[in-house]
């Protein structure tokens, strides 16, 4: 009777006594719970620790750029909205001075490029954005293009054609507002169409 009760079998590595399984909790699969240590702060950085002062402001700055090289798209908005006139006022004598030489542009375009996308002494933070700003530029063409190739003089052409100014202008002013705001606060702006073509050229 005893043995049936207490039988005499040794026990095996298999056979733990139960006390000695609530003692090691590695022997219940089931029951492990991960514990975080105490002062243990789990935060996920927006990296603007990470932005100089220097390369906010270059980054910024740099978004002017297409806005100016553009601004002429504007002259049927511009008209029509005064709070966009207000807008613009302050950066009159700036785009002045950008458009009374004609190759302005084309030297901003040299300088932007080799100087600072082309060199690694700038963060890549400070490329990426300059890289954005002249690829921005250079979608500039196609409306030019269709610009000088449809120029009607009135009725429905004439229409579409204030509409795709009045567009590719409001888009500028987005992607300046966008960007330089991003900028200033040390965060990447990532313009649509844009952001790719910059990534494959910035390493």
């Amino acid at each position: 009777m005893s043995t049936l009760l207490f039988p005499q079998t040794p026990l095996t590595l298999s056979q733990k006594p139960f006390f000695l399984s609530l003692r090691n909790p590695s022997f219940l699969p089931h029951t492990r719970k991960w514990i975080r240590p105490r002062g243990l702060i789990l935060a996920k950085s927006n990296g603007n620790d990470s932005v100089d002062t220097t390369d906010r402001i270059i980054s910024a700055v740099c978004y002017f750029y297409p806005f100016f090289d553009g601004v002429q798209y504007g002259k049927y908005v511009i008209t029509q909205f005064s709070p966009i006139q207000a807008l613009i006022q302050p950066l009159l004598p700036a785009i002045k001075v950008f458009k009374s030489f004609p190759l302005n542009g084309f030297l901003v375009f040299l300088t932007l490029y080799f100087v600072v996308v082309r060199n690694s002494n700038f963060s890549r933070y400070v490329r990426f954005n300059t890289m954005q700003a002249i690829v921005l530029d250079v979608l500039l063409i196609f409306p030019d293009l269709l610009e000088r190739s449809f120029n009607p003089g009135d009725g429905l052409g004439l229409d579409l054609l204030m509409s795709l100014d009045s567009t590719v202008f409001l888009y500028l002013l987005v992607c300046l507002i966008y960007g330089s705001t991003s900028c200033l606060f040390g965060q990447i702006p990532r313009l649509p169409i844009v952001a790719e073509a910059a990534d494959r050229q910035v390493l």
